[in-house]
């Protein structure tokens, strides 16, 4: 059996393939690599503690110039905006087990992060993404 070949496309909010699949309560995007709902990542998002802390990673973001990082750190995980050029990003992730570069413009990523605010509330059928993500994180090894 061949792996599948990863070819990250530019993710656009007016993308005809639906590659959004929801975002789940603890903020990951869940993303159909190419479209594809048979390969699906949970890319973790932008988590805040208060409205002052989005204010701030929001203006970072928006900041950004080529080649500089932005780190977004959770609990359990870290996850870095890379600004490849010109409303050009990438979140970086593994599909099946192959280093993968998500490629966003501006505006679908800075919308993304805007399901930070501590008053989003994520779609009543995305909660069942997050279930989802519990259930991975089961199937995982805790320590080695």
């Amino acid at each position: 059996m061949t792996q599948p070949f990863i070819f990250s496309p530019r993710y656009r909010l007016d993308d005809e393939s639906p590659w959004l699949k929801g975002i789940d309560p603890s903020r990951h995007y869940w993303i159909a690599v190419n479209g594809d709902p048979e390969i699906t990542v949970a890319i973790p998002g932008l988590i805040v503690s208060s409205l002052r802390q989005w204010q701030h990673t929001i203006l970072q973001f928006r900041s950004l110039q080529p080649g500089e990082t932005l780190k977004l750190v959770r609990i359990a995980s870290r996850c870095s905006i890379h600004c490849i050029g010109a409303n050009c990003y990438a979140i970086a992730t593994e599909v099946s087990g192959a280093p993968v570069w998500h490629l966003f413009d501006e505006e679908t990523l800075d919308s993304l992060l805007m399901t930070a605010h501590p008053d989003w509330q994520c779609a009543p059928q995305d909660i069942d993404l997050g279930r989802q993500l519990l259930m991975r994180s089961w199937e995982q090894v805790a320590a080695a």
